[in-house]
């Protein structure tokens, strides 16, 4: 078996198939880009699964950010940019976190 990795990611995406899920994890190059040019990142993981595992991973994600929000008394906020780019409205946002 291979050694775990260990690393920071600030770049992912996410392909959704009938058999299964991809996540593919970057981060982002230090070097500045042009504007208008799209950020560019270095591969450093792709991890596979179940569309199943996949769906109980963003489950288990998100109640234990509540859980931290709620014990930490801190709201973890994103800047509207980020919902633009990544075409998320403000209402979606909210409508997610709410407590069920």
């Amino acid at each position: 078996m291979s050694e775990p990795i260990d690393v920071y990611s600030d770049q992912f995406q996410l392909g959704i198939g009938p058999f299964g899920a991809t996540m593919n994890f970057g981060v982002s190059s230090p070097k500045p880009v042009a504007p208008g040019s799209p950020p560019q990142a270095e591969s450093l993981a792709s991890v596979r699964t179940s569309v199943e595992h996949l769906k109980i991973m963003a489950f288990t994600i998100r109640r234990s950010v509540m859980e931290y929000e709620q014990k930490s008394g801190l709201k973890v906020g994103l800047p509207i940019q980020a919902l633009n780019a990544l075409h998320i409205s403000p209402e979606d946002w909210e409508g997610f976190w709410k407590e069920l």
